[in-house]
């Protein structure tokens, strides 16, 4: 496991509220396996072709990976909108690092962080009331 367990406690208490009541960082809304509670955890997000990839920092038996691999989806809000994402899976380096665009860093090292998670965008249907009217064929 890359980061300690007692620093994801601490994390999950003191440092996640402050982190989504400031707006700053990306939310991924999801719900809890067993007591079906919606929780929500700031992450890295990272755009890549067809979804996003998150960086696992505490591995993936984190409570929130397994959420996730749980209840098959999740939404995430990024740069003021929601996405839905669907299809998570564990990916490790090579698939990551391949998939992550070029200017984006690296975690360090040091860390020893081995298993991404990535999801796909879940297409945004138009309800039929908004869906454009068509005309007969002449």
């Amino acid at each position: 496991m890359p980061m300690p367990w007692w620093w994801g406690h601490i994390n999950k208490r003191v440092f996640n509220p402050l982190a989504i009541s400031g707006g700053k960082y990306p939310v991924l809304t999801h719900v809890g396996r067993r007591s079906g509670t919606t929780y929500q955890t700031p992450l890295d997000a990272f755009p890549v072709e067809g979804g996003y990839l998150f960086v696992l920092v505490y591995g993936s038996r984190s409570d929130w990976v397994r959420n996730i691999l749980a209840a098959q989806r999740a939404r995430l809000r990024v740069d003021g909108r929601d996405v839905e994402l669907a299809a998570p899976r564990l990916v490790g380096e090579e698939e990551a690092f391949r998939a992550m665009p070029s200017d984006v860093g690296r975690p360090p090292k040091v860390l020893r962080i081995t298993e991404f998670l990535r999801m796909d965008l879940v297409p945004v249907t138009e309800p039929a009331s908004e869906q454009p009217a068509t005309r007969p064929l002449a």
